[in-house]
């Protein structure tokens, strides 16, 4: 069974329960209305040593740090800002206290750049390296939240940043350039918190999500709920170092990928531009599709790349 296969599995599985106002599953978070107008968003990540980082390349430090990171990225892929968080970890026993002290101040220093308060967790021991669990809760309008199913056709696609620093960084971890400036960037990933609120208030970015598989995985599952298609300027994806492959297939960027109304584009990127000194980039449209496939297209040609973003299965 693939990783999407599961998903869909426990999905149907689950659908014959009562979800007491819950979301369905299919978004980077689930959506509870509060009354007031008002939500929680609620997202759940595990980081699983040997699998989404190796000990001996990362800092206890860094580790506590990204493993808030990623889920704060679920957040403000919705359009709200984080409050809350809950921490579960299971510790081999070679670890050291000092290890674990490390790793909480980590996980402090970012919670604390973001007024996000530990509210709960639990902790055990592991017998097979260390495991970590973070719950990650935000609270906004319920007018503000972004899914991935409010893609429209004639929409301008976005990318929120340079892609493919996270996939190259990790190819320097590999071969034992653990001090590369890309290995320091994909241990130290920045969630768009500001960056999630800001779109969340405006109207005319649709569909939204973070980007941890890899833009020709992630877009798709926009695509999908929004049962529509994108064509993709391959020139125009700001792939660092103009490795458009890790760009498309890496993940762990953590870049914000979102859709926006065309009539609104220009005065949208000027906007973005000045509130946050640094552009937006533009790769492509959504279109009309029976199926939710991205088109590729480079100097004009439609092009057929064996492009797929990252798996866990």
């Amino acid at each position: 069974m693939t990783e999407f296969g599961l998903i869909e599995y426990v999905a149907k599985l689950f659908g014959d329960v009562e979800r007491q106002e819950w979301e369905a599953i299919g978004d980077d978070c689930t959506v509870l209305p509060i009354g007031g107008g008002e939500v929680l968003v609620m997202t759940t990540d595990m980081l699983q040593e040997d699998v989404h980082f190796l000990r001996s390349a990362t800092s206890a430090r860094e580790l506590g740090r990204k493993s808030l990171a990623v889920n704060l990225s679920d957040v403000a892929a919705m359009g709200v800002k984080p409050v809350a968080t809950l921490l579960s970890i299971a510790l081999p026993q070679d670890l050291t206290d000092e290890w674990a002290k490390e790793f909480l101040e980590g996980f402090h220093s970012l919670a604390k750049e973001h007024s996000v308060a530990l509210v709960g967790g639990d902790t055990t021991s592991s017998r097979a390296g260390v495991s970590i669990n973070v719950v990650a809760i935000g609270r906004g309008e319920a007018q503000r939240v972004k899914r991935r199913s409010a893609a429209q056709v004639g929409d301008v696609i976005y990318v929120a940043g340079e892609l493919g620093v996270s996939a190259l960084g990790l190819r320097d971890i590999f071969s034992g350039d653990v001090e590369s400036d890309f290995a320091a960037q994909h241990r130290n990933p920045r969630p768009q918190v500001e960056e999630g609120v800001w779109l969340g208030a405006r109207q005319e970015v649709h569909a939204m999500m973070d980007l941890s598989d890899g833009l020709a995985s992630d877009l798709c599952h926009i695509l999908k709920l929004s049962n529509c298609g994108a064509e993709i300027d391959v020139d125009a994806i700001p792939a660092v170092q103009g490795d458009v492959e890790a760009a498309v297939c890496g993940g762990e960027d953590y870049k914000l990928l979102f859709t926006v109304e065309e009539s609104s584009a220009e005065a949208f990127e000027r906007d973005f531009q000045l509130k946050f000194q640094y552009p937006v980039y533009r790769i492509g449209r959504v279109v009309a599709s029976a199926e939710p496939t991205i088109q590729w297209f480079k100097d004009g040609d439609n092009i057929t790349p064996s492009w797929r973003g990252f798996s866990h299965f």
